[in-house]
């Protein structure tokens, strides 16, 4: 089976690297200039994210930092490899990556809202009960110190306990 659909207009997704050597206007520039590879094989961009600089999780090309670009766009199957080969050669795109992006219908967005709202809900009601717990804990030690307010000791029945235990002979 071929790598790359050759017939019909398939969703894809491309995230590119432009190496730190370039100022961030240069690197959007080389930005456009990807947008201009895509448009000229027939693409069609449906999304446009310049990320900024970030750090690269490991040097690529004796390159620590990269300015991250996201593109979403429709083309047929055939015209892909042409914009693999171009961005493979240019010097100004330390990596690239090309995937499907498959598109969602409105029926799986209608689903996957209602399993986050079932999800939102029961972290809710958790966090209700985690409430209510602390709640009756905090109410069951702040009785606790009450009682212990109320069962004060008076000094002089403190005084005979002390003398009754310091008199007794059987401590030595």
């Amino acid at each position: 089976m071929s790598k790359t659909k050759t017939a019909g207009l398939s969703h894809y997704e491309i995230l590119f690297i432009v190496p730190n050597k370039f100022t961030e206007e240069e690197a959007k520039t080389v930005t456009n200039s990807i947008e201009k590879v895509i448009t000229d094989n027939d693409g069609k961009i449906t999304l446009k994210e310049f990320w900024g600089k970030k750090r690269l999780a490991y040097e690529i090309k004796h390159n620590a930092f990269g300015y991250y670009g996201l593109f979403e766009f429709d083309l047929e199957g055939i015209n892909l490899a042409k914009i693999d080969k171009a961005l493979r050669l240019s010097t100004d795109v330390l990596r690239h990556q090309i995937v499907i992006k498959k598109t969602k219908t409105a029926e799986e967005i209608e689903n996957e809202s209602k399993i986050k709202a079932k999800i939102d809900s029961k972290k809710a009601s958790e966090k209700k009960a985690e409430e209510s717990k602390n709640e009756k804990t905090k109410t069951s030690s702040e009785a606790h110190v009450s009682k212990t307010k109320d069962q004060r000791v008076d000094l002089k029945d403190l005084d005979e306990k002390l003398e009754g235990i310091l008199n007794a002979k059987d401590l030595i």
